[in-house]
């Protein structure tokens, strides 16, 4: 029986780890090699090895209330999208709240995570740490979670760069930068195209003399802000939406997508149109760029062939001269030092993981990894959704697939995502957000049931079925069930348009989006009820039927 828990990483999925274990009545420890909370979203001015990194300006590109904790919402007054100031501030109200602080131990690293001699019996792991007088301890524990994110390793792949020792300026990974201030009055060239990429892309334009913004495969870039402002994932990351990607051609999808996003600014003439269709990998998500491209302080430029001393040669022939900075905005590679290599079973480019989660390979089901997971949301919900799966298995109350069933799922997964995403070394996995929360939510017994709601709380099934997906969803039912939960999805646009808020407005009646009811039709609600289950399993008797009318019971 499992009853201490290491956890590795005070970041939000290993806050959420621990408030998960204190729900099952486990007693976790909590290692993280920093002085603060946060791990990502704890900005330091001088990047430090092996830890995550991030930029003075930087805001997040998902909106409140889909990034929230499914128990625990963003105060009311809170931006939409938020600073990373705001953001830490969120997880130590969250931290105090459920008091998490007590278990965790600061500037501690984890030098190795050893199965013990007896670990076919036990299950047991030791856990080397080292604190800040650089003293090492072994402690023993029933189960191990790992939460130290996949920011932490910058990918700098100068050989494929010909001539870079010749450069006569200065080159640093996005990794290490922190703001413009360095870039004033320079030229400057921005090697990748994500959101870091295009991020410092913008910013630095605003002070640097000129930037050339270099792409291998370009991109489809969207906004943060939707039809009346609206927070774009508020208003499209819904289940009706994602019942629609279940019936609908994939290739009609992105046609119709790309069609809206060449409306606000056609990607061809931007030189931003990329050689893969809009769902095939995740968007840039940027509102300023189009504006910096149009108004000439961002240039798009192919990939680089090849540099000599201050000038970089582009793969069409034309060449920047005078460069003072190139900015390797080139991803991360992903590492986890201090677990044993027969954890680390490769599939494919990725981590080979059930569910992204579990190893496939162990005696015990006593390791897990919460966090490791790309999707186009946010990881604070979807590392508490595995979180507490995770804690449930550990707790005894739910039972893994045989070890040769897992690792047949890994491979099974690991193709559909090479069928269905663009994934590389640098970016190895992707999943449907929506899909993914459902399933582990499933694997909990949380997942809501579109059909029980329907009959017995029609206002909250409309909420569910047509609004976004936030995750007070998964606290309706079953474990850890919220009294809270239902509350919280019908203010959940309250808390949105409170931000905007700061000054009176005389509203005509029908003209404004805030507060405006949902009217929705009754033959729709049944129809996308029917849609949201039979697309799933062909209903092929009367008792399928049934069991999809009857609440879930664990």
């Amino acid at each position: 029986m499992v009853r201490t828990v290491a956890v590795i990483g005070a970041g939000p999925s290993g806050l959420t780890s621990i408030k998960s274990c204190l729900d099952e009545g486990l007693e976790p420890t909590c290692f993280e090699s920093s002085d603060d909370i946060g791990g990502l979203w704890k900005f330091k001015e001088v990047s430090e090895p092996n830890r995550a990194s991030i930029y003075r300006s930087l805001t997040i590109n998902i909106s409140k209330e889909m990034m929230c904790f499914s128990d625990f919402p963003i105060p009311a007054d809170y931006p939409n999208y938020m600073h990373h100031s705001r953001i830490l501030q969120y997880f130590r109200l969250y931290a105090e709240h459920f008091k998490l602080l007590q278990h965790i131990h600061f500037q501690t690293s984890v030098r190795s995570v050893r199965q013990r001699p007896d670990f076919s019996h036990s299950g047991q792991w030791e856990v080397v740490t080292e604190n800040r007088e650089g003293q090492e301890e072994r402690h023993m524990f029933d189960s191990v979670i790992v939460c130290s994110g996949h920011y932490s390793y910058p990918h700098l792949p100068l050989k494929d760069f010909s001539g870079i020792e010749s450069f006569e300026g200065k080159y640093f990974h996005s990794w290490d930068y922190k703001g413009p201030e360095d870039l004033r009055g320079k030229r400057v060239v921005v090697i990748g195209i994500g959101n870091s990429g295009g991020d410092i892309a913008v910013e630095s334009s605003r002070v640097a003399e000129q930037v050339y913004l270099s792409t291998r495969r370009g991109a489809w870039v969207t906004r943060v802000m939707s039809d009346n402002g609206l927070p774009v994932d508020m208003k499209y990351n819904t289940r009706f939406v994602h019942i629609l990607f279940q019936l609908l051609p994939v290739n009609w999808l992105s046609w119709f997508g790309e069609k809206k996003l060449n409306a606000m600014y056609d990607h061809t003439m931007y030189a931003l149109k990329p050689k893969h269709r809009l769902f095939s990998t995740i968007p840039v998500i940027n509102d300023e760029l189009p504006n910096k491209i149009l108004t000439g302080g961002v240039m798009v430029k192919p990939n680089v062939q090849q540099i000599r001393g201050s000038s970089v040669v582009f793969e069409d022939g034309s060449v920047v001269d005078k460069v003072d900075v190139i900015v390797f905005a080139t991803g991360y590679n992903y590492d986890f030092p201090f677990l044993p290599p027969n954890v680390m079973h490769k599939s494919g480019h990725r981590l080979g993981l059930y569910e992204h989660v579990f190893p496939p390979t162990l005696e015990h089901p006593t390791m897990a990894v919460v966090g490791f997971i790309h999707a186009l949301g946010a990881i604070m919900p979807q590392a508490e959704m595995q979180s507490r799966w995770v804690t449930r298995v550990f707790k005894g109350h739910k039972k893994l697939p045989s070890n040769r069933a897992m690792l047949k799922a890994v491979e099974c997964d690991t193709k559909d995502m090479d069928k269905n995403y663009i994934v590389s070394k640098l970016v190895p996995l992707q999943v449907d957000f929506v899909s993914y929360m459902d399933d582990i939510a499933g694997e909990v017994g949380v997942r809501p049931s579109l059909a029980w709601l329907f009959f017995t709380d029609y206002p909250l099934f409309k909420r569910v079925l047509w609004g976004p997906v936030t995750a007070y969803q998964y606290r309706i039912t079953g474990p850890g069930k919220w009294s809270g939960a239902r509350r919280a999805i019908f203010t959940q646009f309250e808390r949105m348009f409170q931000p905007f808020k700061t000054r009176q407005v005389e509203e005509k009646q029908g003209c404004s989006v805030a507060g405006r009811p949902l009217k929705l039709s009754l033959t729709a609600m049944v129809g996308g009820a029917a849609a949201y289950y039979f697309h799933l399993q062909p209903p092929s008797s009367l008792t399928y039927l049934l069991s999809k009318l009857t609440p879930q019971r664990v």
